[in-house]
């Protein structure tokens, strides 16, 4: 048992000091003037919540060019914006590697002899799985943000409209709302106002926003603010008019989660029903369940069974998904 154990001991060691190196070789970067618009959040770097401001990231360019040559950068790095993680594409791309190589090189050792497989492709049907699954936490990480910000927006637009009824100019409100209001709603506004002191256009700024949140609300705001700056009018009405929008279409997704979460009960319950069956089996006759987790290719079958119950239940969760 000591043997298998170092040998996994030195061979992670090895791999953490090879992306290390890389990254000592390849990171440098030497443009001062995107260092400098990253202090002020205009660079191309997602910034956190919790980030702190100034913080710099060093980029991967070699990494970059690869995952940009597979056309996965940009979403990547899209993802990474709207989940308001502070690393680089090229960054995560590096953890998806690394599990994976690490769920290739376990799965070769030890599970063709656990399965009567060839050990490569063991591990290869391990990596696919490891190497996305970073993938799959990324984009329920920005569906959650978004999500977050989605509800925050009436309460903003809400405070906006009193800001400028009591005289606030537009900037002084959006500054007001980066100081006021919870994340991440103020990281996003705080992003805004730095735009904006380096002489972007409030238009442009809210534009960026909405697109690098990619939410269909904040489309609303953000037309709103051009034509009013583009042909005038009462902005604060508008605003007004378009918050009542917003809490009636949260009000019709809340109640549609309510009618449907006897659908989403019963896709849980299915999913849940063959694991507490199995259990359930085993506790009153073991020897009979054992006999799934024999060597060989019987260890398939719950493998599969598995793997069509994760299926199962993202279909389900697809069909309950009423898009308002």
């Amino acid at each position: 048992m000591l043997g298998p154990l170092l040998f996994g001991v030195l061979l992670a060691g090895c791999v953490l000091l090879f992306f290390l190196a890389l990254r000592g070789v390849l990171g440098a970067r030497n443009n001062a003037v995107d260092a400098r618009l990253e202090q002020y959040g205009i660079g191309i770097e997602p910034e956190a919540e919790a980030q702190p401001k100034g913080k710099s990231r060093r980029a991967l360019p070699l990494v970059n060019q690869l995952i940009n040559g597979f056309g996965m950068g940009p979403a990547l790095a899209r993802d990474l914006e709207r989940a308001g993680m502070p690393m680089t594409a090229a960054e995560y791309a590096l953890i998806c590697l690394a599990l994976g190589m690490a769920a290739f090189v376990i799965g070769a050792w030890r599970g063709g002899s656990l399965v009567g497989l060839p050990g490569p492709l063991v591990g290869l049907a391990a990596a696919v799985p490891a190497a996305y699954a970073p993938i799959i936490y990324l984009r329920f990480q920005a569906g959650s943000r978004v999500k977050r910000l989605g509800d925050q927006l009436p309460g903003v637009l809400t405070l906006l409209v009193g800001a400028l009824r009591a005289g606030y100019g537009l900037p002084q409100a959006l500054a007001m709302l980066a100081e006021q209001v919870p994340p991440p709603a103020s990281v996003e506004f705080g992003r805004v106002m730095r735009a904006i002191s380096l002489g972007m256009p409030v238009p442009r700024a809210m534009g960026q926003m909405a697109d690098r949140m990619g939410s269909d609300d904040l489309d609303l705001l953000v037309t709103a603010i051009g034509v009013q700056y583009e042909l005038g009018g009462n902005l604060a009405q508008t605003l007004d008019t378009i918050s009542e929008t917003l809490r009636e279409r949260i009000k019709l997704k809340r109640e549609i989660q309510t009618m449907t979460s006897q659908q989403r009960l019963t896709g849980c319950i299915i999913g849940a029903l063959p694991f507490l069956l199995g259990l359930g089996f085993y506790f009153m006759n073991p020897e009979y369940m054992l006999r799934l987790f024999q060597p060989g290719m019987v260890r398939l079958i719950p493998a599969i069974a598995v793997v069509l119950e994760v299926i199962g239940f993202v279909v389900i969760g697809k069909i309950v998904d009423i898009e308002v």
